[in-house]
């Protein structure tokens, strides 16, 4: 079982952030975090509601053991914005297949773009 203090180590991991970044994005101190991420105690429901809305992240995985709810990679997004955001919602909406054309189509992109 993955314990809450991981799941906010991989969230700050995961948005390649250090313990001093990550803290003061969600409003503790550095010592704070450290100590939620060692699970020595819990966080408050400030310090939640602040991940939830800094990240994206799920409550569900968040909170609950992820053990029920799926992987953490199909549970939250990252911390993103605009354009990012809004293509990522309509990815999620298309078949699996079409997903795959949409990949095809950014790869011949990107490769136009490499010569």
């Amino acid at each position: 079982m993955i314990t809450f203090g991981e799941r906010i180590k991989y969230v700050r991991k995961s948005n390649k952030l250090n313990q001093v970044e990550f803290a003061k994005i969600i409003g503790v101190s550095q010592g704070t975090l450290s100590e939620l991420e060692q699970d020595k105690y819990k966080p408050s429901i400030d310090t939640i509601i602040s991940i939830n809305k800094e990240f994206n992240v799920n409550l569900d995985w968040l909170l609950i053991d992820p053990m029920h709810q799926g992987t953490p990679k199909d549970t939250y997004i990252l911390n993103i914005e605009g354009k990012e955001k809004e293509l990522l919602s309509l990815f999620k909406k298309l078949s699996s297949q079409d997903q795959d054309e949409i990949v095809e189509i950014i790869e011949l992109k990107l490769k136009k773009y490499k010569k």
